[in-house]
């Protein structure tokens, strides 16, 4: 067994996959093409359930089930309101795994899922969230930095994983974040964490359904073009989303300066304000994923962008980060060649 299989082999028996990288579940990315290529070159794909109706979900499943017989889990967003028929559609196709996303597990959710044999997993933004979401009875954790595409939180990935990893060891836990290199996976087995979960990469792969336009506009971008949304009023909590900068990007902040004047008038409640701002989201993200306008459209991207040179089969981007990660663990557990004695020329008299 190598290195590597050795730090990640608690993430590979939880995932039951040749390798403890995870997929991040991508909107509009993450159905059954990228999904089933990725499990089938040994990660674990994870299908990215949105706002999907629950006959949607249902189709989904079963076609990537037609397209590899690899685990594979899906992710569910905690604010869906058919949660419930979600949980059903998952159990009912024997889903392995399934991640939720978006805050706190709703009541009876956690149970509900377990109940039907699946393994659940959360995201942890903070330590104490990590520690009562293992109370709660989640299997495993997924601590994400700021560095990540689409939805954010304000921690970088390097200070989650120093603040959580040593102190949270009851389950595994997938870092997540600004990877794009096989070193940083090196780095955060090394730290105790069971694996990682990778998004941006797999967005641009070959087997990836979004436009070439979108791909194209990651292979082009630097780490400094992935920016964060900011908000404008504090009355409307709006989750920052990290994206390629473009005119989408300021369309956004108009669509927050409009929201912000409807509350002031009183012509829309702060819930429909918000709601309205996720629906700008998806479309937003529609528009350049599927319809390839990288202008008006929203390029979700994390800050590993940079290190997206091309566009890989899925399998090549494994095996290279593969590869990466087994050749940072051997440079640094060499053995050290001993001390060789130190001659000092002297001076003839």
């Amino acid at each position: 067994m190598s290195r590597l299989d050795d730090l990640s082999a608690r993430g590979t028996d939880f995932l039951g996959s040749r390798y403890a990288i995870m997929a991040g579940a991508m909107s509009w990315v993450s159905e059954r093409h990228l999904v089933s290529a990725i499990s089938n070159a040994g990660g674990f794909g994870v299908i990215a359930c949105g706002a999907m109706s629950p006959a949607l979900l249902d189709t989904e499943i079963a076609a990537t089930k037609a397209m590899t017989d690899k685990p594979f889990g899906v992710n569910l967003i905690t604010l869906h309101p058919q949660m419930n028929d979600l949980i059903d559609i998952c159990a009912k196709h024997g889903v392995s795994h399934v991640v939720l996303a978006g805050g706190l597990p709703p009541g009876g959710a956690i149970e509900r899922i377990k109940s039907n044999g699946a393994k659940l997993m959360c995201f942890a933004p903070a330590l104490a969230l990590a520690k009562k979401l293992v109370r709660s009875g989640v299997d495993a954790l997924v601590i994400e930095g700021s560095e990540a595409g689409g939805h954010i939180g304000p921690v970088s990935t390097s200070v989650l994983a120093q603040e959580i990893l040593p102190n949270v060891r009851d389950v595994p836990i997938f870092v997540a974040g600004g990877i794009g290199r096989g070193t940083a996976i090196a780095a955060y087995l090394e730290m105790g964490a069971a694996g990682v979960q990778l998004g941006t990469r797999f967005a641009a792969a070959t087997e990836s359904i979004a436009h070439a336009n979108f791909k194209r506009a990651f292979v082009r971008a630097s780490a400094r073009d992935a920016v964060a949304s900011v908000q404008l009023d504090g009355r409307l909590p709006v989750i920052p989303v990290r994206a390629l900068k473009n005119i989408g990007s300021e369309a956004f902040t108009a669509k927050q300066r409009e929201m912000v004047g409807h509350i002031d008038t009183g012509a829309v409640e702060l819930s429909e304000a918000q709601l309205q701002i996720e629906h700008y989201w998806a479309g937003a993200l529609r528009r350049a994923v599927i319809d390839g306008d990288i202008e008006n459209g929203s390029l979700m991207a994390g800050q590993s962008v940079g290190m997206v040179t091309s566009v890989q089969p899925v399998a090549e981007i494994i095996a290279e980060l593969v590869s990466e990660a087994e050749a940072s663990l051997a440079s640094r557990h060499q053995p050290l060649l001993p001390a060789q004695p130190l001659h000092v020329a002297t001076a003839s008299g």
